[in-house]
């Protein structure tokens, strides 16, 4: 269960963020639900032989001041966790990560972990290089997306706060 090496039909429909998130509402409710022993692992694309670690991220939106929170996967980094702005190849960055930028002192929740308080940053240019091939070996469609997009894929630093 591989995803096309090739930038597949109709990505750019803008059916396609819709999709997602639903699939994202419903991963937040069932990694609620169960505080993380359901929704904690990704197991689509690249993860279905290999499952990836899933984190639930609050953020602030930048204009309305609604809060939100979007499932990713993620890297663990020392006390760092690492997150990519992916959104699975879109054109566009996802809006957790603009909301981010205008908002950084956050949190996330981890399985069995309800709140970790942490602060976002951009990874610089040198620090994304070598966390880059660390996060395509997570998860290897990361590399695939990254294909499949003309944007810089954005590679988020957590830092405990």
């Amino acid at each position: 269960m591989t995803l096309p090496d090739e930038k597949p039909a109709g990505l750019d429909s803008p059916l396609v963020p819709k999709v997602l998130k639903r699939v994202a509402q419903v991963q937040v409710a069932a990694f609620r639900a169960t505080n993380g022993r359901v929704g904690s692992r990704w197991r689509i694309g690249a993860g279905w032989r290999k499952p990836v670690p899933t984190l639930l991220l609050d953020h602030v939106g930048r204009r309305s001041g609604q809060r939100f929170t979007t499932p990713l996967l993620y890297l663990e980094d020392g006390r760092d966790l690492v997150v990519v702005a992916s959104q699975g190849g879109l054109p566009k960055h996802p809006q957790w990560y603009r909301n981010l930028l205008a908002h950084p002192d956050t949190q996330v929740a981890l399985r069995g972990e309800r709140a970790r308080q942490v602060r976002a940053r951009v990874a610089d240019p040198a620090e994304r290089a070598a966390l880059w091939p660390r996060l395509v070996e997570l998860y290897a469609d990361f590399d695939r997306y990254q294909r499949w997009t003309e944007r810089e894929i954005p590679v988020v630093v957590l830092e405990p706060r």
